[in-house]
């Protein structure tokens, strides 16, 4: 039957999130019986039931509280991305995202051990530019037993032995991940603080009531430490970015997707712009983003500050989906306008979630000077088996 596997696809996460609840519920095979409920398990990317918290407007940002988990709130995440290079020059980039979803607004009464109404899910990739090579892997795990978990002091995320987490407060933390000959283990420094994007930290998808998150990043942080390929180990340096939203809603009813960009320039700007996609193709009504000085000064960007054309696409050889591949950025109030290019083509995470994540080279112009840089472009909601998990 056409499009079934497209559907399996969109919920295979989400049937595998309700399955491990389902077995702490009551010991049988979740994972099997979720499996046979499609419907219940899309709930989870729809909108939010009743009882969960929702981000409908500023709030103050409590450090260190605000690095671990809030489990009022439906969906969280912790999203590192970063690219290194060794001293002779030769080129990878790592992402490590920790993804919790909360099942239910309230924790369960229940005799089992393994109970939980949170699951968490972790991606991992590296892209080894030189060899032209991109591994990811995926994990799950239930928020109980120490399986997985968030704290804000000291600072830790985990599922499993992959984890960040600082010895004491946030910062310096150890980035810890591997899959199938592929590793990293890294130390990261603070180098710019933290910046709150949209309104306040407050991150408006739609007009929707409630469809939005709390969003703060931290632009630019220093990296150093190991990267494994199956060829070896290999000592790196370079510059990573985090990012932490946490909501309740989904996109709108008429939003397929998302294209968002993090950028590093090497006169000490970093720069995010993010745009929403909507069926009709428009995506501008919720386009935003941020630009930060290299002195740590953010601005706070519309849609009307900036424009972002599609120069180049490239298509995947799973499922056909076809994703730009090469982009000019400009932000005409700050001077800048730089070309995007992905480092090399194939970067797509052929996980439950299928999207595109891949390390960028940028150059261009910025305040009227030359400049080139580094970032990381996530494509999501493309193709026949498109899945979003709301920015």
């Amino acid at each position: 039957m056409p499009g079934r596997g497209a559907r399996r696809r969109r919920a295979g996460a989400v049937l595998v999130i309700l399955g491990l609840m389902a077995i702490g519920a009551d010991g049988a095979d979740g994972d099997s019986a979720a499996r046979q409920s499609p419907a219940g398990a899309m709930q989870i990317l729809g909108a939010a039931p009743d009882g969960f918290a929702i981000a409908a407007l500023p709030r103050p940002f409590r450090f260190p509280d605000d690095h671990g988990a809030h489990s009022g709130f439906r969906t969280e995440w912790w999203y590192y991305t970063g690219n290194v290079a060794t001293d002779a020059g030769r080129r990878f980039a790592f992402q490590l995202t920790f993804f919790r979803f909360a099942l239910s607004p309230q924790v369960p009464e229940r005799a089992s051990a393994w109970a939980s109404n949170q699951v968490y899910m972790a991606h991992f990739a590296v892209t080894d530019v030189d060899e032209g090579r991109f591994h990811a892997a995926e994990r799950f795990g239930r928020g109980a037993l120490e399986l997985a978990g968030a704290r804000p002091q000291p600072f830790r995320v985990w599922l499993g032995d992959w984890q960040a987490g600082a010895s004491g407060g946030f910062f310096p933390q150890r980035l810890r991940a591997n899959d199938g000959g592929y590793a990293i283990d890294l130390r990261l420094d603070e180098d710019k603080p933290v910046i709150l994007n949209g309104d306040a930290g407050l991150s408006r998808k739609s007009a929707d009531p409630g469809n939005a998150s709390y969003y703060y990043s931290i632009p630019r942080i220093a990296v150093g430490g190991t990267i494994t390929t199956p060829d070896g180990g290999w000592q790196v340096r370079g510059a990573a970015w985090f990012d932490r939203e946490w909501s309740s809603s989904a996109l709108a009813a008429d939003q397929i997707g998302w294209d968002w960009f993090a950028l590093q320039l090497s006169d000490g700007r970093d720069l995010m712009v993010f745009r929403l996609r909507s069926r009709d193709g428009d995506g501008h009504a919720y386009a935003a983003g941020t630009l930060v000085e290299a002195s740590g000064e953010a601005h706070r960007l519309k849609a009307q500050d900036f424009l972002l054309d599609e120069l180049e696409s490239w298509r995947s050889p799973r499922g056909g989906a076809r994703y730009p591949a090469r982009w000019r950025l400009r932000v005409p109030d700050a001077a800048i306008d730089v070309e995007i290019t992905p480092q090399i083509p194939d970067q797509e995470l052929n996980l439950s979630f299928r999207y595109w994540e891949g390390a960028s080279r940028v150059a261009g112009t910025s305040a009227a000077a030359p400049v080139t840089g580094f970032g990381h472009v996530e494509l999501t909601g493309y193709g026949p088996d498109g899945v979003t998990i709301p920015r």
